[in-house]
């Protein structure tokens, strides 16, 4: 279901960003053992798809994530907070991360992009 910009933007300000559920809305694929490529698709209907592709261009352009955003998106599964996701990470890098304070702004922000860019949603936003 399709929600409208004001009304994804009302909920988001209402809302504190670290009680947020995120919800990925792209495949992804493996890239190496601690990255991860975001699957964007060229295009949304399978017509315009076989239309309008150059048979030599894929059917999916490739975002690459680095090793920080790389577990940040394994973590994304709609059951986990953004908070959780912060004390993941502050777990999985301890010496890259320093206070808590600044992973959950960099996880907020990272969340954020994906967010504005329609790469994931909140369960908060769907129901």
């Amino acid at each position: 279901m399709e929600v409208s910009f004001f009304r994804r933007r009302n909920i988001l300000k209402q809302a504190n960003s670290l009680d947020l559920h995120p919800i990925q809305l792209l495949d992804s694929e493996k890239r190496d053992e601690n990255t991860v490529n975001l699957l964007l698709p060229r295009f949304k209907n399978k017509t315009a798809l076989k239309l309008f592709r150059p048979h030599w261009k894929p059917e999916f352009i490739r975002i690459k994530l680095d090793e920080f955003g790389s577990a940040v998106w394994a973590m994304i599964d709609g059951k986990r907070s953004t908070s959780d996701i912060c004390s993941q990470l502050k777990e999985t890098f301890p010496e890259k991360l320093n206070p808590i304070e600044e992973t959950e702004e960099r996880v907020s922000k990272f969340l954020s992009v994906l967010f504005q860019q329609r790469f994931i949603s909140f369960r908060e936003i769907q129901k």
